[in-house]
C-alpha cells in the first residue's frame, strides 16, 4: 500500500489567530512528482480551488507556478493575515493511489489540541470540509476523542458552513466546515437551495463566486 505522508510541516506565523485544517494534498506532493502548475506549499494543487478563491477574493495576483516565488506569495499572504494552516492528517496508506478522502486507511492525525495550547493566539479553526466521513471536521473530532480530557464540540450554528465552539484550557475556540475548495464538492454545491436562488437571478454565479460568499465572512 501506498505510503501518503503529508509533505508539510504546519505554517503557523506568530501572530496567526485562524487555522486552515484540511487533510492531506494529493499524493504527487508526497512523491515529489508536481506538475508545472502545482504550487509546491499547501494546498497548491493544480486542481485545488482554496487558493484561487483567495486570490479573487483579496486580489493577491498570485502565481500558479511551481516556483519558490509563488510559495513565497503564499506565506506572506498569510503571515500578513494572521493566517496559519495544519491539517489534521500526518499520513495514511492507500490501496489507491489518489486524493480521494474516503480511500485513506490507517490514518495517523497530529496533534492538533497541542498545536493550539502552543499557539495561544489562534481562536477559530477553519475546516476545509465537514463531518461527513474522512472530512477534516470527522477527523478533528475524532482526535477530540482520542484525548484523556472532556472537549466537545458545541454546536453554535447547524446552517452551511456549520460552526461550532468548544473550550480549552479556559479559552474559548470556534470551528468553521467551510464548503470544500475541490472540485468533488461542486455537486453538493449545485443541490444547494442558496446556489439554486442566486444561479436564477444571475445566470453568471458559479461554484467559485458562491466559496467566495461563505468563505469572506471568516477569512
Amino acid at each position: 500500500m501506498f505510503h501518503h505522508t503529508h509533505p508539510y510541516e504546519p505554517f503557523i506565523p506568530k501572530n496567526a489567530t485562524k487555522l486552515i485544517v484540511g487533510t492531506l494534498p494529493p499524493p504527487r506532493f508526497t512523491s515529489g512528482e508536481l506538475k508545472p502548475d502545482d504550487v509546491n506549499f499547501c494546498y497548491g494543487s493544480r486542481d485545488g480551488l482554496l487558493w484561487p478563491v483567495l486570490d479573487k477574493l483579496f486580489d493577491l495576483n498570485l502565481k500558479y507556478e511551481n516556483n519558490e516565488a509563488a510559495i513565497i506569495q503564499r506565506k506572506e499572504f498569510l503571515a500578513k493575515r494572521g493566517i496559519g494552516i495544519c491539517d489534521v492528517v500526518e499520513s495514511s496508506r492507500r490501496s489507491k493511489i489518489d486524493a480521494s478522502d474516503l480511500g485513506m486507511q490507517k490514518v495517523e492525525l497530529r496533534d492538533l489540541i497541542g498545536i493550539l495550547r502552543t499557539n495561544v493566539k489562534i481562536d477559530t479553526l477553519l475546516f476545509t470540509g465537514g463531518n461527513s466521513k474522512n472530512g477534516p471536521e470527522y477527523f478533528f473530532r475524532r482526535h477530540l476523542k482520542s484525548l484523556e480530557e472532556d472537549i466537545t464540540l458545541k454546536v453554535i450554528s447547524n446552517e452551511v458552513p456549520r460552526v461550532h465552539q468548544f473550550v480549552l484550557d479556559g479559552r474559548l475556540i470556534k470551528t468553521v466546515s467551510l464548503t470544500a475548495p475541490s472540485g468533488s464538492a461542486n455537486r453538493a454545491i449545485g443541490s444547494m437551495e442558496l446556489y439554486k436562488n442566486t444561479k436564477t437571478k444571475n445566470p453568471e454565479f458559479n461554484t467559485i463566486d458562491f466559496r467566495i460568499l461563505q468563505y469572506k465572512g471568516y477569512f
